[in-house]
């Protein structure tokens, strides 16, 4: 098999950036090989189910070269139903799609795959094109009719119009792509070209899975790493071809693009749920690997020394003098946690940015800005977006990442990425604990590139990193204790948390979790902010989490969030406290007090959001809720 080896040149940064609104990510599984295609499609699709969808669907070519489709709204279930109900023949080639509704419900007719080209060809889509509209018009014009309300079938018919001029789907797709404002990853199939599959990207994720005598396509490496572990990542505005035999890619314009060939590093065991109740469950008790595996190689005889920063030049990060972290949810509340380590460790300024706020302030970037990204899936569009901002007008650019091959690590200077391993429920658990690590590992690594601590206490932060695993193995042993208080608060309508210093962001965490999963009203707070206007939300029964600091690290916090707690028990509050143990102040005051092993000021986060997580998915559980599914939501949200 071909396959042209890597030119990062061609990624591109262009510094005209205009706004983009793309749908949460649809699943999307293409393959060419042994007669398979329906045993492959579909077993993509259950890996991919975690983004989130409401209608499924494929489409294969059979052994006597006609095409054949199937497709139903609601869960994966209805379409294995109507597979059993109503067989499709067996083939080499097809394609498979989860899909979120954006243009028309999720009804049958409006699930992919949809048709063009008299019924001869398939495409599915992930994204949206904003100027269907006009595009319906003309071919509408032209007598072409639709079935459905979605901007996809006119990506369809159009690609099917092309193709009877052109009678080949990769010219088609380069006279099309042009023609497509918004964002989208296309994957289409001809019955007059089995064995090919065709593919093109723009701001929209796409991968290639290389295997032996047969080829995969996927919007992640959970689409086909059952099959195979190597791949290689679509860049930006390119469009690839798979047959059994080739990878072809190219830009829009035709031009032969060089790709890089990655491993993928876990195999299809690790999107199973192994026995557990949920993925998130699992995804909670892996939370001491999850930190172990980003720790792995860092950190070497008590020296944090990361290698992928190693292209970026020591030199380059000491001129730094000013970051910026841009995320959004759960992973924004990693970058406010880092915020106190990086000022402490490395005293450079810090801001914390919402992604999705961030390019349109148009705010000061100079050349010795370091704008520092967090993203699970390196796909969350308002994230990519405000990185390419970043580097446009001269920052520089280190993204943290979990999902090789992603568009936003291609898009940086450089990358650390996490190893936590798939993360599967859509509330971020084990991700956000390796985020934290990561950024600690590089407030380490910046902190002695810069000079701005000792060789010693270099050690000594170290050490406490790498003493978290076992720790937050510590306090996974107190599941069943907060299994039991969440049980009996399965009626509680609304939540409050409360942190000072470190635990303010982990006080926010807390309550988006819930928020996620129960579907109550949960607010986190700063609790100095009380006195200032929150108090009046305190009434008699209000459960109240409260994450309070060491006592021997922040002895100047610790009692003033004792007499916070005293306030408003005073006023009737529940409490429950997260403190470490032996924190005896804490307990004449505290209805519940979960404990946490001692920790240094700084890495009590890793420990405080492993029970505010067991208690939001046990209440979930407790209402009799999808914990892994949460209504509304999808595993990333990427809407610009």
């Amino acid at each position: 098999m071909r396959v042209v080896r890597c030119a990062r040149t061609l990624l591109g940064h262009s510094p005209k950036l205009s706004p983009t609104k793309i749908k949460r990510m649809c699943g999307i599984v293409g393959y060419v090989g042994d007669n398979k295609s329906i045993e492959v499609l579909m077993g993509g699709l259950r890996r991919l189910e975690y983004r989130g969808y409401d209608s499924a669907g494929i489409a294969v070519i059979d052994a006597a070269g006609r095409l054949n489709t199937a497709k139903r709204s609601g869960k994966l279930v209805a379409l294995t139903n109507e597979l059993a109900a109503h067989p499709i023949n067996e083939g080499s080639t097809g394609i498979g799609h989860t899909r979120w509704a954006t243009h028309g419900g999720p009804t049958d007719q409006n699930a992919h795959p949809h048709l063009g080209d008299n019924g001869k060809l398939a495409l599915i889509h992930n994204g949206i094109i904003e100027n269907f509209a006009p595009l319906r018009d003309e071919l509408l014009a032209e007598g072409f009719t639709f079935a459905s309300e979605t901007d996809t079938e006119v990506a369809a018919v159009l690609l099917g119009r092309e193709y009877q001029r052109t009678g080949d789907l990769g010219e088609a797709f380069r006279a099309i792509v042009g023609r497509l404002d918004g964002a989208f990853t296309l994957l289409a199939v001809h019955q007059d070209q089995p064995g090919v599959v065709v593919g093109a990207r723009r701001n929209s994720p796409l991968v290639i899975g290389l295997g032996d005598g047969e080829n995969f396509l996927g919007s992640d490496v959970a689409a086909f790493v059952e099959y195979t572990r190597r791949a290689v990542a679509i860049g930006q505005d390119q469009i690839v071809t798979i047959t059994p035999e080739l990878v072809s890619v190219t830009d829009f314009a035709g031009v032969p693009v060089e790709v890089e060939e990655f491993e993928i590093a876990w195999d299809a065991s690790a999107s199973d749920k192994g026995g557990w109740s949920s993925f998130m469950a699992k995804e909670v008790s892996e939370q001491p690997d999850a930190v172990a595996n980003t720790l792995r190689g860092r950190i070497v005889d008590g020296v944090v020394a990361i290698p992928e920063l190693t292209a970026f030049g020591d030199d380059v990060l000491a001129g730094i003098n000013r970051i910026v972290i841009v995320a959004c949810g759960t992973a924004s509340y990693a970058g406010q946690v880092a915020k106190y380590a990086i000022e402490k460790w490395a005293r450079v300024p810090v801001d914390v940015e919402l992604s999705h706020e961030f390019r349109y302030r148009e705010p000061i970037l100079t050349d010795d800005t370091l704008v520092v990204s967090i993203s699970q899936s390196g796909e969350t569009m308002d994230t990519l977006m405000a990185v390419k901002y970043a580097r446009a007008e001269g920052a520089k650019a280190i993204s943290i990442c979990n999902t090789q091959g992603a568009t936003i690590p291609r898009e940086s200077d450089a990358v650390i990425y996490t190893h936590a391993g798939p993360e599967v429920a859509v509330a971020s658990t084990k991700a956000f604990v390796a985020q934290i690590t990561a950024l600690y590992l590089f407030a380490l690594h910046f902190a002695r590139v810069r000079g701005s601590l000792t060789v010693a206490e270099l050690a000594e932060q170290a050490a406490e990193l790498q003493a978290i695993p076992d720790k937050i193995a510590t306090v996974l042993l107190q599941g069943p204790a907060v299994k039991q208080l969440a049980t009996w608060m399965s009626d509680t309508r609304a939540v409050l948390f409360l942190g000072r210093h470190v635990g303010f962001p982990i006080a926010l965490e807390g309550a988006l979790k819930l928020k996620e999963l129960a579907y109550i009203h949960a607010e986190g707070f700063a609790a100095g902010e009380l006195k200032h206007g929150p108090i009046a939300l305190i009434e008699p029964g209000q459960p109240v989490f409260v994450v309070v600091p060491s006592p021997r690290g922040s002895a100047h916090l610790h009692p003033k969030v004792v007499s916070n707690i005293q306030e408003i028990r005073a006023r009737g509050a529940r409490i429950i406290a997260i403190a470490e143990l032996g924190d005896a102040a804490v307990l004449p005051f505290a209805d519940t007090v979960i404990h946490i092993p001692l920790a240094a000021p700084l890495f009590e986060p890793l420990l405080a959001v492993v029970p505010l997580q067991l208690f939001a998915m046990e209440l979930a559980v407790a209402k009799g809720l999808d914990v892994d599914q949460p209504r509304n939501l999808a595993k990333s949200v990427t809407v610009e």
